[in-house]
C-alpha cells in the first residue's frame, strides 16, 4: 500500500465533499463515490434497474465517448494520490480511467466546472475489477475539484482523493481557528492504539453520531496509558481544549492530559521539551468537556494522553496563529494556486512571488 493513503481523503463526504455533476448515473448514483464507509454488496438484491450496487454506474455506451463525474473537494489541497475503487464491480467495471483537477475561487456551478482549465493528475490508465486501484500524484498545486473519467462506461464504487489540506487564510483573517481541525490542515501523526476507531475521526468536522465515529482503544491490561499525537494546522497558541466523550458511556477515559511542543526548535523524543497545556483532568462519560487555557507557548504539535484507555468522540483546540505564522500560511496558499485560480484572485494580473490577496 502506498503511503499517500494515510493522508486525509480530501473528497470525503464527512469533510464536505460533493459530486456536483455527472453525465450519466443510470444504474447507480454518483453520490456513492464519496461515501465515507467502504463499499458493500448484497448479491441478488435487485431494483427496477437491476442489481443494486454501492457505487456510481453508468449505462452501456452504444456510441463513442466516455463517462465522467465532477467532485468538489470538501477540503481543498495538494493531491498526493487517488484510489479508484472498483469493489464488487466485476463484469461491469471500466477498463480504463483518468483523473483531472482544477482550482477555482468561490462556489462554481456545473456549467462553469465543465469549461474549467482541467489539469491531468492521472493519465488514462488500466483498471482492475473488484480492486482498489492506487495512483500516486506528483503535483504541487492546490485544487478545489477533480473529474473522474471512465472509458468507455461502467461502475466505480469509490473515488478517494488523498492529500494535504491547504486552507484558505481568508476564512480566519485574525488567525483564530480550531488548530487541530482536519479541515484546516490538522493531521494525526501517531497513536498508541486504534483497535475500535481511527484517531483521525477525533479531528473530523461536526459532532460524532455514534461511538463508531470517534477514536477508541482496546482495553489495557498493563500499567500504561493510550495517547495520540496531532500536528496542528499551523503553529499557534491553544486557548481552549474541548474533549468530547459523547456516546462513550461505559468506556470513556477516566482522565486526560494535553501537552504541546514546537518541533521547529525542539525534539519530540525529548520528554522535557513538551509543555503542559491541560494538566491531568478527570473526564465524565458522554460529555462535551471545555477547558479554558491560560497563556501557553506556541505549539506545532500536541499529545493527548488518556488514562488508562477508552474512547473520545472529538478533540477541538480553539486558538490563534501568530501574525508571522499566519503570513507564512498566506504565502503557502497563494504560491500553491493553479494558474486559473491565481488569475481569479488577481483579477487577471501577474502574481508576484509570495504575494497574498485577501
Amino acid at each position: 500500500m502506498s503511503g499517500f493513503t494515510d493522508l486525509p481523503d480530501l473528497a470525503a463526504r464527512s469533510l464536505g465533499g460533493g459530486v456536483v455533476a455527472a453525465n450519466d448515473e443510470f444504474f447507480a448514483a454518483r453520490d456513492n463515490l464519496i461515501t465515507d464507509a467502504p463499499p458493500v454488496f448484497a448479491a441478488g438484491t435487485f431494483g427496477a434497474k437491476g442489481q443494486v450496487y454501492d457505487g456510481w454506474e453508468t449505462r452501456r455506451r452504444r456510441e463513442p465517448g466516455d463517462d465522467w463525474a465532477i467532485l468538489r473537494l470538501g477540503a481543498p489541497g495538494i493531491v498526493s494520490g487517488v484510489v479508484v475503487d472498483t469493489s464488487y464491480f466485476v463484469g461491469n467495471y471500466p477498463p480504463y480511467a483518468s483523473v483531472e483537477a482544477c482550482g477555482l475561487a468561490g462556489y462554481p456551478g456545473p456549467a462553469e466546472l465543465v469549461d474549467a482549465d482541467w489539469v491531468p493528475l492521472v493519465l488514462r490508465a488500466p483498471l482492475r475489477g473488484d480492486s482498489r486501484n492506487l495512483f500516486e500524484v506528483d503535483d504541487p498545486h492546490r485544487y478545489t475539484h477533480v473529474r473522474l473519467r471512465i472509458y468507455p462506461d461502467g461502475g466505480v464504487a469509490r473515488l478517494r482523493v488523498h492529500g494535504v489540506v491547504v486552507p484558505d487564510p481568508a476564512l480566519f483573517p485574525d488567525g483564530q481557528l480550531d488548530l487541530a481541525a482536519l479541515e484546516h490542515g490538522g493531521l494525526v501523526v501517531g497513536c498508541s492504539d486504534m483497535f475500535y476507531g481511527a484517531p483521525r475521526q477525533l479531528i473530523s468536522p461536526g459532532l460524532a453520531r455514534s461511538m463508531g465515529e470517534g477514536w477508541e482503544t482496546a482495553r489495557r491490561r498493563d500499567d500504561g496509558n493510550d495517547w495520540v499525537r496531532v500536528r496542528l494546522a499551523a503553529p499557534g497558541q491553544v486557548r481552549q481544549v474541548e474533549l468530547d466523550t459523547s456516546h462513550f458511556k461505559g468506556n470513556a477515559p477516566a482522565a486526560a492530559t494535553l501537552r504541546g511542543i514546537d518541533t521547529r526548535t525542539a525534539d519530540p523524543a525529548d520528554e522535557a521539551s513538551w509543555f503542559e497545556i491541560l494538566p491531568r483532568t478527570r473526564l465524565q462519560p458522554d460529555t462535551r468537556h471545555r477547558f479554558p487555557v491560560d497563556a501557553v507557548p506556541t505549539a506545532t504539535e500536541v499529545r493527548l494522553d488518556v488514562f488508562p484507555d477508552g474512547g473520545l468522540a472529538r478533540l477541538r483546540l480553539p486558538g490563534r496563529i501568530a501574525p508571522v505564522d499566519l503570513n507564512r500560511l498566506r504565502r503557502r496558499w497563494s504560491e500553491s494556486l493553479p494558474a486559473a485560480h491565481a488569475r481569479q484572485v488577481t483579477g487577471g494580473g501577474s502574481r508576484p512571488a509570495g504575494a497574498w490577496w485577501p
